[in-house]
């Protein structure tokens, strides 16, 4: 089994690529991936079985070597984020907190959006 290290992996669309010594490179989707396993990092090691498949090179099996330690990526600066959860608590507060206090859970469109936003706070203070 050869062992190569990923260029790329977008976890959002499932798949990236592995280099492959000598050949190009080896696709490698979210259905190959080890148990447990949610991403792949760039620069990760890892031993994998492939085969040709009709756009070239496709891992059948991954074992992951090594698990590198993400660098944080953060997509907005400090001041950004702040006025982010500044706005996103004068809407909980407004229009939010006062139907939930009277017994009504927000519409559909407006819980949707809250959510996105509370999503998005929440994944950059992670990283």
């Amino acid at each position: 089994m050869p062992i190569g290290k990923v260029k790329w992996y977008d976890t959002e669309k499932g798949f990236g690529f592995v280099s492959n010594p000598g050949d190009e490179d080896v696709f490698v989707g979210k259905q190959v991936l080890p148990e447990g396993v949610e991403e792949l990092i760039a620069g990760q090691r890892i031993e994998f079985d492939f085969a040709a498949g009709r756009r070239g090179p496709q891992a059948l099996r991954v074992k992951v070597l090594d698990t590198p330690r993400r660098r944080p990526v953060h997509r907005h600066k400090p001041e950004e984020l702040g006025s982010m959860v500044q706005d996103l608590m004068t809407v909980l507060e407004s229009q939010i907190q006062p139907g939930l206090a009277a017994g009504r859970y927000p519409d559909r469109q407006m819980g949707r959006q809250v959510a996105e936003i509370l999503r998005a706070v929440a994944k950059e203070l992670d990283s």
